[in-house]
This record gives structure tokens, C-alpha cells and sequence, in this order.
């Protein structure tokens, strides 16, 4: 299994998934991030990340 990239890293939104609501639109990543379908996330430390969804 390839290492999981930190929270911070530019790639932390591309680790791996852990823990998956896929039916609720959410998934816990390895690094502690949680990330939503919309393409939103929280970090670990609280802070949040407005969606960026490109189209």
C-alpha cells in the first residue's frame, strides 16, 4: 500500500479512502481529511475547504 500523503501535502485531497459515506456524500480519507462529493473538505485541524469543483 503506497504511504498516505499528509493533510497539508498539495496531493492530501488524493490519498486514499479509510471510511466511506458514500450514501451520504462524504468519505475520511487516510490522512484525516474528510472530503464531500461537492469537493469540499475539513482538514484534520478544523479548517475547512470550500468546494472547487471546475465545471
Amino acid at each position: 500500500m503506497p504511504p498516505c500523503p499528509p493533510a497539508t501535502a498539495s496531493d492530501g485531497e488524493a490519498a486514499r479512502v479509510v471510511t466511506g459515506g458514500e450514501t451520504q456524500g462524504w468519505n475520511r480519507l487516510c490522512n484525516g481529511i474528510v472530503r464531500f462529493e461537492d469537493t469540499g473538505a475539513i482538514l484534520p485541524d478544523g479548517r475547512v475547504l470550500t468546494p472547487h469543483r471546475t465545471h
